[in-house]
């Protein structure tokens, strides 16, 4: 007896090991090559892993999850009847789509173990009549389902551990992208605010500006295309450069080994050519910095996965624990007809828990699921709008900004009156002049002439 039971034992190890392959991690950052090209700044060839044969449902709907909210998305989110719509969305859910395989291969075990042991055991009539076994001969196979119930939690802190890493890895991704939409904001701003104009034709200053514009937002194109895939956005970001950009600075972002360094660089030169105090200039120049920092720590996260031994661990445990299950619920399951409730248990708990693993693994390289083009466009368009403020346009003067216009409802020579009341900034006895609270509208102007005429 004891060899026909080594013999099962053996068929089963070998049905497993078969069928480990459907469980390798199904990332296309872990099974693509680990070689990055010069603008990662590697200079040794590190080991390389098997291509993939074909890119899978779960790497195409990717560009599909790249989703920005707005206060309808957010009530939509909220309303009473989510549960149930996301219920009905199971059949048509990319993620479960993506474990379509796993889940066969365990359901797989559980029917060979329900009909294995139905000849081996005898069937159950339709009448409840328990039938004679075809082959008496073969053992009944199965698990106790104690060291399932034992081996949880460790399968739990694994799962647990692996999504959190994830879910980390993704939040630092969108902070970054967050720090480069407030500091290009900050830095436009900053450059219009500060730019002297005394001396400087609007001609010049809105081409100033402009280009200090266009250099942001071809910082943060080029950071997109950095961390995209070649084959999505390489044409893309070779016409829009071309398209906003002068085509000499536009190929030399193209040709630059490490694009994102080059726009910065040229992003550092416009802020150089504006006409302001350099200490001025120092403040713009640490968005830069900031700037540089986000690029850096976003490559880390693209060239940097949780260690590989790792995620095959877990992809290992999981896969080898779903796959025995079957063993272990058959007898548990024994009042169900011919031991049948083991393949929707299976199908069940297989389906969720290989959907948390995939979770973890779709997170774990966030730039393909984050919004980055939209990023783009939106810094592109708030960037445009602030270079065309200026000083005064609000209808309130700004004494301290050189070449600022003033507001309407002046007379001929109050302007030049103005202007020369307000070049000191303080009164002959020391104290803090009138001119030094801004005015506006049609009081402010009338409360100016009463000033000047004083």
């Amino acid at each position: 007896m004891m060899l026909p039971k080594l013999s099962a034992l053996a068929a089963t190890l070998l049905l497993v090991v078969g069928g480990a392959s459907a469980f390798s991690p199904n990332s296309i950052q872990q099974r693509a090559s680990l070689k990055t090209e010069l603008a990662m700044g590697n200079t040794v060839d590190p080991p390389k892993l098997p291509p993939p044969r074909d890119i899978s449902y779960g790497e195409e709907s990717r560009k599909y999850r790249r989703t920005i909210f707005t206060h309808d998305d957010w009530v939509n989110f909220r309303s009473p009847d989510r549960f149930w719509r996301n219920l009905n969305a199971v059949t048509s859910s990319g993620i479960y789509k993506s474990v379509g395989k796993e889940i066969l291969a365990t359901v797989g075990v559980a029917t060979f173990v329900i009909l294995y042991n139905g000849v081996a055991g005898g069937f159950d009539g339709l009448d409840g009549t328990k039938m004679d076994p075809i082959a008496p001969f073969l053992p009944v196979i199965g698990l106790p389902l104690a060291p399932f119930t034992l081996s949880s939690p460790s399968l739990g802190l694994l799962l647990v551990f692996r999504t959190n890493t994830s879910y980390k890895r993704w939040d630092e991704a969108r902070k970054n992208w967050g720090m480069n939409i407030n500091h290009t904001r900050d830095l436009v701003r900053l450059a219009n605010a500060y730019y002297d104009r005394e001396g400087v034709s609007d001609e010049r200053r809105e081409q100033d500006l402009k280009n200090v514009a266009l250099a942001t937002w071809s910082f943060v194109r080029a950071m997109k295309r950095h961390l995209s895939p070649e084959k999505e956005d390489e044409e893309d970001f070779k016409r829009e450069l071309y398209e906003r950009l002068p085509a000499v600075q536009a190929e030399a972002i193209i040709n630059a080994a490490h694009r994102p360094n080059r726009a910065l660089f040229d992003l550092s030169l416009a802020i150089e050519n504006l006409p302001m105090h350099f200490l001025r200039k120092n403040e713009i120049h640490q968005a830069v910095t900031i700037f540089e920092d986000n690029l850096g720590s976003s490559e880390r996260l693209l060239t940097s996965p949780v260690p590989l031994f790792y995620s095959r661990h877990t992809a290992r445990f999981l896969g080898f624990w779903l796959l025995l299950l079957p063993l272990g619920l058959y007898q548990p399951l024994a009042s169900s007809w011919n031991h049948l409730a083991v393949i929707p248990v299976t199908f069940t708990l297989s389906l969720f828990l290989f959907g948390i693993e995939e979770l973890a693994t779709q997170l774990e390289e966030p730039f393909t699921v984050l919004p980055m083009q939209a990023y783009s466009e939106r810094i592109g368009n708030w960037c445009n709008e602030i270079v065309t403020f200026k000083p005064g346009d609000n209808g309130v003067y700004q004494q301290n900004v050189p070449g600022a216009p003033y507001p309407t409802g002046y007379g001929e020579g109050e302007a030049e009156a103005l202007q020369a009341a307000t070049t000191n900034g303080s009164s002959p006895n020391g104290q803090v002049d009138k001119f030094s609270e801004p005015v506006s509208g049609a009081n402010g102007a009338s409360r100016l002439r009463s000033l000047i005429s004083e």
